[in-house]
């Protein structure tokens, strides 16, 4: 397929580079052009402008919030001025259930085609081409887009044809693993502090009962406070955590753990961890507890 992917972050490079080893044609279009270098050396063609990215079957954007996709979408010369009628736009970026509902109407009077596909895992999992993609849509337009799922990712789940209901999944998903996060940094507060390995502590855990990926991940993140250079920045994980909340208010359904873990990225970031992974957070639990957790002067 030719495709166009808009935003060459931690996640879009190892996308676009995935789907040129997958043997679509590729145009990548970046707000800065450096990180394109290496993608064009591998076959990429270089899109100036966002118009530019979206003269093919379909275009991905994979986009740090909800401004940067509005700005890109419908700015002038945008994705929904610029895609051409049938064509498809794949929205990857982790953003509001309500942006993406704004979007679908959009597309529709354009006679644009859309869909929500956010992808679960980390930087090096994009890459690998191991990423997990949770996709929502028109069944038909899914179809059509699956030769760029396979290409990028390991598994596809299909959520419906709703777009934003694949938002609301990411949403949900983001949380839990924030929920793992502040899990993981209480119970390592608690061993750390009465003398215990911690990284022996992580390996017990994920030998036994919590054995999934996302305990491996951070487990062993957190024992090594190892926070940079950050997989996934402290601000996108507030920003997605914020996000829940907001789609959780609109439904009437309390959170209140996300809303724990809320103050817990808002106390971070306002001590000068904009910089750190986001699973920095897990050490205030330790701080509560006494422990100098993080560099001195980082936060």
């Amino acid at each position: 397929m030719k495709v166009g992917l808009i935003g060459l972050g931690n996640m879009g490079s190892g996308m676009a580079a995935n789907l040129l080893k997958g043997g679509h044609e590729v145009t990548v279009h970046n707000r800065t052009s450096g990180k394109a270098q290496v993608l064009m050396a591998q076959g990429a063609l270089y899109a100036a402008h966002v118009a530019d990215a979206c003269r093919g079957d379909a275009v991905i954007t994979m986009l740090a919030d909800d401004h940067a996709v509005e700005s890109v979408v419908f700015g002038d010369a945008g994705v929904i001025s610029s895609l051409r009628r049938g064509a498809i736009h794949i929205s990857s970026s982790t953003i509001s259930v309500a942006l993406s509902e704004k979007m679908a109407v959009a597309h529709a009077a354009g006679g644009q085609r859309f869909v929500s596909a956010p992808v679960f895992g980390r930087p090096e999992a994009a890459a690998a081409a191991k990423v997990f993609i949770a996709v929502a849509g028109a069944l038909d337009v899914v179809d059509a887009c699956m030769p760029l799922f396979e290409a990028i990712g390991q598994k596809t789940f299909r959520f419906g044809d709703k777009p934003s209901d694949a938002n609301l999944v990411k949403l949900s998903g983001n949380f839990l693993i924030s929920s793992v996060i502040e899990a993981l940094g209480e119970a390592m507060a608690l061993v750390g502090k009465a003398g215990l390995d911690q990284h022996q502590y992580v390996d017990f855990l994920t030998s036994t009962l919590f054995n999934a990926p996302v305990y491996k991940t951070y487990g062993g993140l957190i024992a090594d406070k190892k926070f940079e250079p950050a997989g996934f920045a402290a601000p996108l994980g507030f920003k997605d955590n914020r996000l829940v909340l907001a789609a959780a208010e609109t439904l009437r359904v309390p959170l209140p753990l996300a809303s724990l873990i809320y103050n817990r990225f808002l106390t971070l970031l306002a001590r000068g961890g904009e910089a750190l992974d986001w699973s920095a957070f897990s050490q205030l639990a330790a701080e509560d507890a006494g422990q100098k957790a993080l560099p001195v002067g980082r936060v």
